[in-house]
């Protein structure tokens, strides 16, 4: 068919766009040979014209059909073309968010720029043994290719990670490494994997660094080499490194930042071990800052060099090493502080005691003065002198710079010599794989030598991928044997040679190195001159003469040529070298230790990426010839030799190609620039990939794939028997061109294109189907839907026919109705209203008349009332005036007389002043008297008499004076009694209206009152009324609440029922969880038991010769060690339930974790050990000590002896105090419980009594403990003491020598006696322990005393309350202090249980040792003694029953017995010829023999034998599911039998009497059984395992792969990855082939005698290992999930439900384990469009993750065209919808999860003495008894 022919109408097409690179378009009309125009529409709905090439007449590119669209293979397409490319690798990184895309051998990664769920050691599991094709793409799968093919053809694999800066390389190779690290593990116990991950943090701190395009850029390639031993696991490795970029230590662009580990030093300055090198900020240092971005968000430097420093410590970098380095660092950083100043153009000058250049002569150990002169200055040697000439600042600025490059450039190379050193491999290597972690294509706006050296490697890299694709498609040719043409794919040799050939661009860069004054402007045009217009791939730019072009196979490279002779010869002046290599710091010539001679060509490469051999070359001493030929050796003549090393190396191996996409610039998660991705596919080789395989016949399909693809196209009489010939047939019909197609042996070769013909075909003939059947089936439903609706009309005519009469015969009987109550209406209406007019009539007259007759009383009473008062208020007024003018006249009295009295005493006041004047005058006449002596005789007589005068003038006048003080104060008086009652008046006045205004209140509220008194009891009525209404409404309400209050109890009660189930449940869930762990570290001690065999068998093996004095160990005493190891171990698990972790049940070499846990485990075992040896030789040498002692002073043995019994005795008395304190707190518990208590809390005090009792009954036991052990002192003295009482030394002598060791007794006694004082401290700390507890038991009580008082104010608080309040209070508060007890008493039952758990456990193990110290004592005493003295087992209590029906065997035959019927016994000839469970049965009935015996020691050695025995065979034939099955029957039933016949109540009640009669009468096996059970779950584990690895490769298969229901799943186009599987065929597993071994399982363990529940429990875990491991691989294949594949799933899933109701096995729990694989089944098929649609798929999907449901949905691949696919936003509806639900975040399920096992006691109706022993298992030396 002609290619043309599919450009018809609607299809689909790409054509260029500037923006998207390529857009899709659909043609509006048929395309016909001859139009120069296509008429198409764009995806937005724009039609638009294509005018096609008119010289080429090429059609754009045609469209892949949807369905093929985001597939795993790019080659699986059906059209193979850059567009298609593109658009799957868009499709499936935005839209299903895949990374990962696989084209033919190449696996195309593509930078997410987020961190994605999909590395973790679950995915590693997942992948790790799975074929490349059968898994999603992923760089696990290419790392397990690498690693299948390395075993398998055991040839050196490699794995090649390319791209851009940015793209993700370093990461891919990370995680490459991780896998290798994870599934091989290490050979060795010096953990290389994780010294090989550790090499990451070191490598990363000194080459890479931040650019424009990644925060993390490695800035050198390297190739990592892990080594593997014959076994396949790590045993070193070794790296190589290429182009370390030196430049960037000098300078860094803008944004950029120098390599990581000068921040993390600068970041780290302020410890105290980095004060020396004296940093400080990056901003400070001229090597730091220039790139302006120090800092790099979301990386905390100084974490980072805490990281640094931990993966130097791992590799074995010492400290001192450490801080050489980062001096060494610290000197480049100030070294490039140092500046220069210029004395004249051609010379310069260092300031004098300049700091950065001082410290880092200080830091590097070199002298300042030569330093600073030979920064300055350089030595010029002639051939006769040497000249020291001064440089100018810029030559020595850049001389500075120089040295920074080379001293960091060695320093790297030095590191990385000592990391290869770390992860040298310490035994031979027979394989590796290589990681090659390298730059890809890169072009910028101005290319340099760094940039060109890139593109080389590149080209040769890309040469040698050309070569091995087409290397592949040859061999797939000729394998299937189809005629081959060569291919003609790009060669890009011309381009190598060009660079590298003689006289090619190297060469004449080397050449022009040479020249003394050789230039980049020279070199040009020697390059111009040479190549130019000579060689197609060699162009000049137009505008310049210092640049040229060159044709690379992704593009066209514009090379700037300055700077290419500089980075090319790499000077370093030898002076300063030689400065130095004379350092006083060992360090730092170590260093240059290769360079002996060193000037700068040896020693780097461009732009400073530092090739690195696989071994250090040694420094020789050469001729002066080879020296300097040495010294003429260019970095680019160094870069070719380690490229063409490399590629020796990689094409000694088988690659494997890993492409690194950067999807954007701005590192934006999941975004898509299609120009970037574009010009990165056609730089990294993936679309030259598809160029090959488009070339010739790219699409490929298995016969029976196409067959079950296009049977559809297929007539009945076209298909035959042979597929092939069918195939062939139904071929050469579709397709005409034969040209187009080839048959090979088993697949279909077509040509591109051919797959969407047959596609197309396809599609047009389903779509042809689908129109018929829609049209005969749209005809039917319309038929039937006509027929339907003619039914339902006529139905409903006659219904409605019926009810329209009907309605008309009730109108008229209405109507006539209506008109005679109207009559009678309208007349009691008329009646109505006329008597309401009467009687409202009469009620007014009425109302008037009574109102007017009581308004005239009302006026009438008034006018009466009002004369009243007139007539007193009129008598009060005229009283009051009266009053008032007799005061007022009395008043006036007053006043006038006061006035009169004013005068008078106005006057008298004259006269006295007037005497006063003459009493002056007098005295003036005394005066003159007295000068006038002559007149005195005659006036004394006138002067007498005026005395006298003077003195009646003087009385009278104070007689006046008091006359008018007593008026003046009588007046004050009355005019005081005026005022007075001038305010009485005033005050009466307001008072008087205050009395009116009250009146008027008075009378005011009067009327209120006799209103509200009137509406108060019209109220009152109303109020009575409603009161009586709401009595009946309460009465109702009491009712309803007295109900609720019934049905709220009655809630409340199924609620506490429902709680108790939940808590059942959870304590079920932790009891499963407990158990889960106990068996888990079962399993784990099984693990170091057979890993200890193992050491100890190779010990055996490499020790020929053993060692002297070597004893061998008692097996039970060695047993009783595992078991107290074992018990020591849950101890600590149980009281560290945190830091137990469940251990995954995974395969030994897989689980690393595990792994190390195990090594780790083995050395504590040997170190335990061997402190059990230096214990035991220290133990040896204090009984020969204390024997010595006891010789010279033989009576101190027994004083101490009666020490230690008095010290029994008076633990003996202190339990008994004990047990009496517990007896009065009982009774006083019981005594002062109190009814109101009692009643409510009845509970609480039961469980405190219960707790009360066990601990007495504790008591009890330890007291008998005591008891035996003072029976076994006193028997010990008893022996001793007539021994001691002896003076004689002979006699002594002589009982000495009777012993076997002489040294016996005094050890066992010293064992005693410690083993007493132990017990004694223990003792001592249980009375501790007890006397807390009876404190914490009388505070509980008086915690109870206060809540019974509490609950007495309670109950009287709730009698005062209503009847109903008071039951809904009392029961809320009865719940509440339920719930609290509850709890608390819980919690104090875990304490107790969990102390006595250790008490117990402790006891054992004390009782052991002692057991132990006995039986020793035992066997080296004579008989004579062992009858005298009465001996008493500790740890076996003996019984008094009877015996019978038991097997006889000697002591020596033990050994034969285990031979035959455990080690040498068949299971298959045992499980069809004999009853199950025989071999348990006779070893029960031997152990009731030795029971009957009494004989301990055969009892324990038969058991240690048994279960070692069983121990062996597992060992031996572990891997068989028969022998497990056969062995876990028996352990169960042997189990089951010392249970049954223990003499213990519980385990009789089936007994028959007879078997009651057979219990065991002399020992109690207790212990052995819970070892019996620890070995049966041990077994169960090793079931599970076995059975596991059988049903692995038969479940993705089975209930994936195969096609159960032909026809439904439609198989797509695959890719190559599906063709070239890892392994061969090993045949097709069905859901048949399940089954079948479903059912050989079942009947293997069903003929073994395998307990029901047991079976159940096998089968269940069977279920849960095919549902995880099937959903998990549904997870990780985009080509599972489809509606079809659900369908097949379910159909799948109901075979086996099928299987289990036919077992009757549906009540196991097995369906439930499918649950999760169910749902995912259930998701693939329901509806995923509407919101309804995700409301219905998160109620349905309950038992997948949130994780799972989305991943589901986002690997949804429609099978045909008429499935659809899941929208992204429906995706995200579901997220937003799931985003509060708790569930855990991991994808996969735990497939290796084992659920934990019980084993039900099950008793056996089967009479021991009716066994017989058949002879087939010569057994003859046993005899029945």
């Amino acid at each position: 068919m002609a290619a043309s022919e599919l450009y018809t109408k609607y299809a689909r097409v790409w054509i260029p766009d500037p923006e998207e690179v390529w857009k899709s378009a659909e043609l509006l009309k048929d395309y016909k040979p001859g139009d120069e125009v296509l008429q198409l529409r764009l995806e937005e709905g724009k039609d638009i014209e294509y005018c096609l090439d008119p010289k080429t007449k090429e059609l754009p590119p045609l469209r892949n059909p949807d369905i093929l669209v985001g597939e795993n293979d790019l080659t699986a397409l059906s059209y193979l073309h850059e567009p298609a490319v593109l658009h799957n690798l868009k499709v499936r990184f935005i839209d299903s968010k895949l990374i990962y895309t696989y084209c033919g051998i190449v696996l195309v990664a593509i930078n997410p720029y987020e961190q994605l769920p999909i590395y973790g050691e679950d995915i590693i599991n997942a992948y790790s043994g799975q074929n490349m094709g059968d898994m999603d793409p992923h760089i696990f799968a290419v790392a397990e290719e690498a690693y299948k093919q390395m075993a398998r053809d055991e040839r050196n694999q490699s794995i090649i990670v390319s791209g851009e800066s940015g793209a993700g390389k370093t990461v891919s190779a990370k995680y490459a490494m991780r896998y290798f690290a994870t599934v091989s593990g290490s050979a060795s116990e010096a953990n290389v994997e994780e010294k090989v991950l550790a090499s990451n943090p070191i490598m990363e701190s000194i080459g890479n660094a931040k650019t424009t395009r990644n925060d993390n850029s490695s800035r050198f390639g390297k190739y990592i080499e892990i080594g593997f031993d014959k076994r396949y696991r790590i045993i070193g490795a070794n790296m190589r490194t290429y182009l370390l970029e030196k430049s960037r230590v000098v300078f860094q662009a803008e944004e950029e930042r120098n390599y990581h580990i000068f921040y993390q030093l600068c970041a780290s300055a302020a410890l105290p071990e980095f004060k020396t090198l004296r940093l400080g900020n990056a901003n400070y240092f001229h090597y730091t800052k220039q790139g302006g971005s120090a800092v790099i968000d979301g990386v905390d430097d100084a974490k980072e060099m805490v990281n640094t420093r931990q993966a130097f410590t791992l590799l074995g970098v010492s400290d001192s090493y450490q801080m050489g380095i980062f001096r060494i660092l610290a000197g480049i950083l100030h070294l490039g502080n140092v500046e220069f100043a210029s004395r004249d153009s051609d010379s310069c000058v260092i300031p004098p005691k300049h700091e950065p250049l001082t410290i880092f002569c200080d830091l590097m150990g070199v002298e300042y003065e030569e330093m600073a002169h030979w920064l300055c200055h350089r030595k010029l040697a002639t051939a006769t002198e040497t000249y020291i000439k001064p440089i100018s600042k810029l030559h020595a600025i850049n001389a500075r710079d120089a040295l920074a490059k080379h001293i960091y450039a060695n320093l790297f190379n030095w590191i990385v010599d000592h990391v290869n050193k770390a992860l040298h491999a310490t035994v031979k290597q027979h394989s590796f794989i290589g990681v090659l972690d390298i730059y890809g294509f890169e072009t910028f706006e101005i290319n340099s030598f760094e940039q060109f050296c890139i593109n080389y490697a590149n080209e040769k890299l890309q040469q040698q991928f050309n070569m091995h694709v087409f290397k592949l498609e040859q061999e797939e040719y000729m394998k299937e044997q189809i005629p081959w043409t060569l291919i003609d794919f790009y060669d890009n040799q011309p381009c190598i040679n060009l660079i590298e050939a003689k006289m090619g661009i190297l060469d004449l860069l080397d050449e022009e190195c040479k020249m003394p004054k050789g230039s980049d402007d020279t070199w040009a045009q020697k390059l111009y001159n040479t190549h130019l217009n000579k060689c197609a791939l060699f162009e000049k730019p137009r505008m310049s003469n210092k640049a040229f072009i060159i044709k690379h196979f992704a593009d066209k490279v514009e090379y700037q040529c300055e700077g290419f002779l500089e980075k090319n010869k790499d000077t370093v002046y030898e002076e300063q070298f030689k400065v130095l290599k004379s350092s006083k710091f060992k360090l730092l010539p170590e260093l240059f230790q290769d360079e002996e001679k060193a000037i700068s060509p040896t020693s780097a490469t461009p732009s400073g990426r530092v090739p690195l051999s696989r071994t250090a070359v040694k420094p020789a001493k050469a001729r002066p010839g080879q020296a300097s030929k040495e010294h003429k050796k260019t970095v680019g003549h160094q870069f070719r030799n380690s490229l063409h090393l490399l590629m020796e190396t990689l094409n000694a191996t088988t690659p494997h190609y890993v492409r690194c996409i950067k999807p954007n610039d701005f590192k934006f998660p999941f975004t898509f620039d299609e120009k970037r991705a574009v010009q990165q596919l056609r730089a990294c080789g993936v679309l030259e990939t598809i160029r090959i395989s488009a070339a010739g016949f790219p699409s490929r399909w298995t016969y029976q794939e196409f067959f079950s693809r296009y049977r559809v196209l297929m007539k009945q009489r076209d298909v035959l028997g042979d597929r092939k010939q069918t195939c062939k047939n139904v071929l050469e019909k579709l397709i005409l061109d034969k040209d187009k197609y080839q048959f090979g042996k088993t697949k279909i070769f077509f040509r591109a294109g051919q797959v969407a013909y047959l596609e197309k075909i396809r599609a047009d003939k389903l779509r042809a189907a689908c129109i018929r059947i829609q049209k005969t089936i749209r005809g039917w439903l319309m038929r039937k839907k006509y027929v339907r609706m003619r039914k339902a009309a006529i139905t409903i005519q006659r219904y409605v026919r019926g009810y329209q009469a009907r309605c008309y015969a009730n109108f008229l009987r209405r109507t006539r109705a209506a008109i005679t109550i109207q009559k009678f209406q309208r007349m009691y209406v008329v009646r109505k209203r006329y008597q309401c007019m009467r009687a409202a009539t009469i009620a007014l007259q009425a109302l008037l008349r009574g109102y007017m007759a009581r308004n005239k009383y009302q006026m009438m009473l008034r006018e009466h009332k009002s004369i009243i008062i007139q007539k007193h208020v009129r008598g009060w007024l005229a009283r009051v005036h009266y009053r008032r003018t007799l005061k007022a006249i009395v008043y006036l009295q007053c006043c006038y007389r006061r006035m009169m009295a004013k005068r008078e005493l106005k006057k008298l006041k004259i006269e006295a002043r007037s005497v006063e004047r003459y009493k002056k005058l007098h005295i003036g006449l005394e005066n003159k008297i007295m000068q006038l002596q002559r007149k005195i005789d005659e006036q004394n007589k006138e002067y007498k008499s005026l005395m006298e005068k003077l003195s009646n003038l003087e009385i009278t006048y104070s007689t006046e004076t008091e006359k008018l003080r007593s008026d003046v104060e009588r007046l004050r008086m009355s005019e005081e009694e005026a005022k007075n009652a001038t305010n009485r008046v005033l005050s009466l006045q307001e008072e008087i209206a205050k009395l009116r205004k009250e009146l008027h209140q008075t009378q005011s509220e009067k009327k209120t009152i006799e209103e509200w008194a009137d509406k108060y009891k019209h109220e009152t009525e109303q109020a009575i009324s409603e009161l009586k209404e709401q009595n009946t409404l309460l009465k109702t309400e009491k009712e309803d609440l007295n109900r609720r209050i019934h049905e709220q109890a009655r809630e409340i009660t199924e609620t506490m029922e429902k709680k108790l189930v939940e808590e059942t449940k959870q304590l079920e869930l932790d009891l499963n969880d407990e158990r889960l762990r106990y068996q888990n570290l079962l399993n784990e001690f099984s693990r170091l038991e057979e890993r200890y065999d193992d050491l100890k068998d190779e010990m055996n093996l490499m020790v020929s010769i053993p060692k002297p004095g070597h004893k061998r160990t008692d097996s039970t005493h060695s047993s009783n060690e595992s078991e107290y190891t074992f018990s020591s171990e849950i101890t600590e698990a149980e009281d560290l339930p945190v830091r137990m972790e469940e251990p995954s049940e995974k395969k030994a070499p897989l689980d690393m974790s595990l792994f190390l846990k195990l090594q780790k485990r083995v050395t504590e075992l040997e170190q335990e050990k061997q402190s059990l040896q230096d214990e035991l030789d220290r133990k040896e040498e204090q009984a020969l000590r204390a024997k010595a002692k006891e010789e010279e002073r033989p009576p101190m043995r027994g004083a101490e002896l009666e020490y230690e019994s008095l010290k029994r005795q008076e633990l003996e008395s202190e339990n008994k105090k004990l047990k009496n304190e517990l007896n009065e707190l009982q009774k006083a518990l019981t005594e002062t419980r109190s009814p109101e208590v009692t009643a409510p809390g009845a509970p609480a005090y039961r469980v405190l009594l219960d707790q009360l009792t066990s601990v007495s009954e504790e008591l009890e036991v330890r007291k008998e403990e005591v008891l035996i052990l003072r029976s076994q002192l006193v028997s010990q003295k008893e022996a001793i003491q007539p021994k001691n009482t002896m003076t004689d030394a002979t006699i002594l002598l002589e009982d000495v020598q009777k012993m076997k060791d002489k040294g016996e007794i005094a050890q066992a006694y010293i064992g005693l006696k410690e083993t007493n004082r132990l017990l004694e401290s223990q003792l001592q700390s249980q009375k501790k322990s007890h006397e807390n507890e009876l404190e914490s038991l009388r505070g509980e009580i008086q915690s109870l005393k206060e809540e019974n008082n509490r609950q007495q104010q309670l109950l009287a608080q709730n009698l005062q309350l209503p009847p109903e309040a008071r039951i809904e209070a009392s029961l809320q508060h009865e719940i509440t202090r339920l719930t609290n007890e509850n709890l608390d008493l819980m919690e104090q039952l875990e304490k107790q249980d969990k102390t006595v758990r250790k008490l117990k456990k402790q006891l054992k193990v004390f009782a052991k040792k002692i057991g132990e110290l006995e039986v020793g004592q035992m066997e080296n005493i004579s008989p004579g003694q062992i009858i005298d003295e009465p001996i008493r087992p500790v740890n076996i209590p003996r019984k008094e029953k009877d015996f019978q029906g038991m097997l006889e065997y000697k002591k020596e035959d033990e050994q034969k017995l285990v031979k035959n019927l455990i080690l040498e016994l068949k299971p298959r000839g045992v499980a069809v010829n004999l009853i199950p469970g025989l071999p348990a049965y006779i070893l029960f009935m031997c152990v009731r023999h030795a029971d009957y015996l009494n004989d301990d020691q055969k009892v324990r050695s038969l058991l240690t034998s048994t279960i070692n025995g069983i121990k062996k065979v597992l060992k031996k034939r572990g891997d068989d599911f028969e022998t497990v099955s056969f062995w876990l029957s028996n352990t169960c039933r042997f189990l089951h039998c010392l249970k049954q016949y223990s003499g213990e109540e519980g385990f009789m009640k089936h007994n028959t009497p007879r078997q009651n009669e057979h219990c065991l009468t002399n020992f109690d096996l207790a212990e052995y059984r819970q070892v019996l059970s620890d070995l049966a779950i041990q077994i169960y584990q090793q079931l599970v395992r076995v059975l596991e690895n059988i049903l692995q490769p038969m479940i993705v298969s089975g209930m994936l792969e195969h096609e159960t229901i032909q026809g439904v799943s439609g198989v797509k186009p695959t890719g190559l990855r599906k063709r070239t599987s890892s392994i061969a065929d090993e045949g097709t597993y069905t859901l048949d082939s399940i089954i079948r071994q479903l059912n050989s399982f079942h009947s293997v363990m069903c003929q073994h005698g395998m307990d029901p529940e047991l079976i159940k429990q096998v089968v269940k875990q069977m279920f849960y290992i095919i549902g995880a491991v099937t959903l998990n691989n549904l997870l990780l294949r985009k080509d599972m999930c489809s509606w079809s594949k659900g369908m097949q799933i379910r159909y799948n899933v109901s075979q086996l439900e099928e299987w289990l109701r036919d077992k009757n096995l549906m009540n196991s729990g097995a369906k439930e384990t499918l649950e999760p694989l169910i749902q995912a089944a259930q998701l693939l098929q329901v509806k995923k469009k509407t919101d309804e649609d995700a409301e219905a798929i998160c109620s349905m999907c309950n038992a997948l993750t949130t994780a799972q449901i989305v991943k589901v949905l986002n690997l949804y691949t429609p099978v045909n065209e008429f499935e659809e696919r899941v929208l992204v936003s429906f995706i995200r509806t579901i997220q937003m919808r799931l985003r509060d639900r708790k569930d855990s975040p991991q994808l996969l399920m735990d497939a290796k999860h084992i659920f934990p096992v019980t084993f039900p006691f099950n008793p056996s109706s089967l009479a021991l003495e009716t066994i017989q022993i058949p002879a087939s298992l010569g057994l003859g030396f046993i005899s029945r008894v």
